[in-house]
């Protein structure tokens, strides 16, 4: 046994009052099969479309491979024209992956291709709808957005393996101090709790997302994705409505984001691995202690 993990809460359809009781106020995950059903997208942006569309504009490209400590989160490893890259994700194995892209900055026509659930909750930052590519075999590590809104994540194309775990069990998870994300020398699929203790146990939640399917993350969840096949998703973010969530928010952005970038770029190596012992250090307690947080 290793990590704990439950099938998502599935719905076709879901009214605002039932989403708010059972899953925006209790911050509870859930998939909504249906939301997309009246969206242009969900047929038109086909991989042909979003070419034609977007065309060669060279675009930043991430891998798997752990983060450089002497650069900021979240950096590149190679650039490519967009139409080149969505036919190598779409007829080969790779893990390249494009990371947060406005897309609507380059055809801004395909705002009208998507429409924004406000019916079903407020606070939309409708100003940064993002897109996230990816090729069978590309992996989004383990993480939680940093400026912690509620997400509304709709996948196109072929399927993506999703796992979510609730915030409470970060240190568990051996989370980096002052980052969003973890360790990334285990196997999330395939934990090597001999080495990692404190996964042993840790409660999560696992979804296969398909096309038009749209996955409710609440604000601070952690989430691990695999694109099991090339495709593509859209990203709507919210803000929570809880003034303690939008400070802790400003705080991560400026601590956790801002401060940590200056700390990896001036100690390198040595700041990476100080970080690490520490993550290991509060994992170990927690777990000593019995402990999800």
């Amino acid at each position: 046994m290793s990590f704990i993990l439950r099938p998502i809460d599935t719905v076709e359809t879901i009214t605002p009052e039932d989403f708010t009781a059972n899953y925006l106020k209790p911050r509870r995950p859930l998939v909504i099969k249906g939301l997309t059903s009246n969206w242009a997208a969900r047929e038109k942006w086909t991989p042909e479309y979003l070419k034609s569309v977007v065309g060669s504009k060279v675009v930043p490209l991430y891998d798997n491979s752990k983060a450089d400590p002497s650069k900021p989160i979240n950096s590149s490893a190679a650039e490519m024209p967009f139409d080149k890259y969505i036919d190598l994700i779409m007829s080969e194995p790779t893990e390249l992956r494009i990371f947060f892209f406005n897309i609507f900055k380059q055809a801004p026509q395909l705002l009208d291709d998507i429409a924004f659930p406000k019916d079903l909750m407020g606070g939309f930052l409708e100003s940064m709808p993002s897109m996230f590519f990816g090729g069978s075999n590309s992996v989004t590590f383990l993480h939680y957005d940093i400026d912690l809104p509620h997400i509304f994540h709709t996948h196109f194309g072929g399927k993506k393996h999703v796992i979510l775990f609730e915030n409470k069990w970060k240190r568990r998870l051996y989370c980096i101090p002052n980052a969003t994300y973890a360790l990334e020398d285990y196997d999330v699929l395939n934990p090597d709790t001999k080495k990692f203790p404190a996964l042993e146990g840790v409660e999560g939640i696992e979804v296969f997302l398909e096309h038009g399917d749209t996955l409710f993350m609440p604000t601070g969840y952690w989430h691990w994705m695999k694109y099991v096949e090339g495709g593509y998703s859209l990203s709507l973010r919210a803000w929570d409505a809880s003034v303690s969530r939008k400070a802790a928010s400003v705080y991560n952005l400026a601590i956790k984001g801002g401060l940590d970038s200056l700390l990896k770029m001036a100690f390198k190596a040595n700041y990476a691995q100080y970080r690490e012992k520490l993550a290991v250090k509060w994992a170990n307690r927690e777990l000593a202690a019995g402990k999800p947080f």
